[in-house]
């Protein structure tokens, strides 16, 4: 039996003066303070507010803790200003593949994006990949185009720009295929602690062959399993016809999908949309898949009751994967497709049809709202590649939650930063406000959606007797209520993972 934890003298929700008993990694008792059991050890509150754990539905463990550890180009307010940084990493990092992520070109003075040109005069003949905010476009290094045979070939490549589609994907295998063991194993570390520290308890994974190979993941899978952080819960982003399945059995991941690429981001314009993009008239984006193959993915994994995933942020790859859960409805029935609880990730473009068959079919939709805080409104990005009206369109939360369709929130870090009280404060005061979750719903979705959305959540709630022990507590004294009115970002004091504290007074 392992040591039983009592957390007394906190608010929970709105209520002061509670108390919370842990025993053997689940919630034991809830009740008033003045009459808590006896515990092996107890907390003092003091009148701090206890929350159930965060759970973060959508992260790239490696790629955040090397972005973390390495060049971060979020901050970077033009091109010059992303030269220099890279010009400095490859000074302070003599030998090595050099890694970036989290340019964004749309509001730099020079109006453009970086490109090999640029990346070789600050590196000279290193290999060097440097991912775009939406990790779906890179500008590379002239050595690490040199490793990628066939990439001129392509689709999506561009020997002096940007690489885009099959081309990017295949030089990001590439670049992190060349990060060594050590540093590998630094960098999911570094993911983690950073997660414990914001009071995130989960962590669902998004691998698969073009974003992070197998090994990857299972390091990650052993690392959490062996050292003390907030739970990894792993998903497979490869079709079942390609071997994904197996990957799953044989890691025991909690399902087949997450970031399997049916499109790819907006920004990069690879996003697949039903109509052109207003500033690329010349191109909808791109559907990767054939129909056919969704289908036989949907269908293998509904038979096997894995849950399937699908990275979708354009209308059109919405409805292409939902008319192939479609077709798998009308072969093997809805019930055996709503208990799959299949799930789509982003969703940022879609429609009341699209949402009707979600909610009938009883799909997850996994969202990211930092991306609309950063991205969304009348004059960013997406007004920018999509037009206005499709723009305040995007990311319609509301619309899914009133509709019933589960939400998990998530930050695709590092496309976003790790920030899960500003990711719920983003829910709420969504650019477009029709579009914004309730307070409460968005909390609701940052903790027990993520818990829903893995099939993993207690019926009676995550605070509830017999939950897994997944607890929060923040310096402050306020109510939850008052910390979502105020948006404040209240510090973690202390962390709880089924049952085992993480995070020192």
């Amino acid at each position: 039996m392992t040591e039983s934890l009592l957390v007394t003298d906190v608010t929970v929700g709105d209520r002061a003066g509670r108390a919370l008993l842990v025993r053997d990694g689940r919630v034991a008792w809830l009740g008033d303070a003045a009459g808590a059991p006896a515990a092996d050890r107890r907390v003092a509150g003091e009148g701090a507010l206890l929350t159930p754990a965060f759970v973060d539905a959508h992260v790239h463990a490696t790629a955040t803790g090397l972005a973390l550890t390495g060049l971060d180009l979020h901050s970077s307010l033009s091109l010059r200003d992303a030269v220099a940084a890279l010009r400095a990493h490859a000074a302070a990092t003599p030998s090595g593949i050099l890694l970036g992520t989290g340019w964004d070109e749309t509001g730099w003075p020079e109006g453009r994006g970086l490109t090999r040109h640029d990346v070789d005069a600050a590196v000279g003949d290193r290999p060097a990949y440097l991912a775009r905010v939406d990790v779906h476009s890179a500008a590379v290094s002239t050595a690490l185009l040199d490793r990628v045979p066939g990439i001129a070939g392509m689709p999506g490549s561009d020997p002096g720009g940007q690489l885009r589609l099959d081309a990017h994907h295949a030089a990001r295998r590439a670049a992190y295929g060349a990060v060594d063991p050590g540093q590998r194993r630094a960098a999911q570390r570094a993911a983690r602690a950073a997660a414990a520290a914001l009071g995130v308890g989960s962590l669902h994974e998004m691998a698969g062959p073009e974003v992070s190979g197998a090994d990857d993941l299972a390091g990650l899978l052993a690392l959490a399993a062996a050292e003390p952080g907030p739970r990894v819960l792993g998903y497979w982003g490869e079709l079942a016809e390609r071997g994904g399945l197996d990957v799953v059995r044989e890691l025991g991941l909690a399902g087949a999908g997450g970031d399997l690429f049916c499109d790819g981001a907006l920004g990069s314009h690879t996003a697949a949309l039903h109509r052109p993009y207003s500033d690329r008239p010349d191109t909808a984006g791109h559907l990767r898949f054939d129909a056919s193959s969704l289908v036989d993915h949907v269908r293998a994994c509904t038979r096997a009751g894995v849950q399937a995933g699908f990275h979708v942020i354009g209308d059109a790859a919405v409805d292409q994967v939902l008319a192939a859960v479609g077709a798998v409805v009308e072969e093997l029935g809805a019930a055996a497709v709503r208990a799959c609880r299949h799930r789509l990730e982003h969703v940022e473009l879609t429609g009341p049809d699209a949402v009707g068959r979600m909610r009938e079919w009883g799909m997850v939709a996994s969202v990211q709202p930092a991306f609309d805080a950063a991205w969304g409104g009348d004059a960013g990005m997406y007004a920018e590649r999509l037009g206005v009206d499709r723009a305040l369109a995007a990311n319609p939360f509301a619309d899914l939650a009133d509709a019933g369709v589960p939400l998990a929130l998530g930050s695709d870090a590092p496309v976003t930063p790790l920030d899960p009280w500003g990711g719920v404060h983003a829910a709420v005061d969504h650019r477009t406000p029709a579009s914004g979750l309730r307070p409460f719903d968005a909390f609701d979705a940052a903790t027990h959606g993520g818990w829903y959305a893995a099939r993993a959540e207690h019926p009676q709630g995550p605070l509830a007797v017999g939950a897994p022990a997944d607890l929060a507590l923040w310096a402050t004294g306020e109510t939850l209520s008052a910390v979502l009115a105020g948006r404040s970002r209240p510090a973690c004091r202390l962390l709880v993972v089924g049952g085992h504290s993480l995070q020192p007074l």
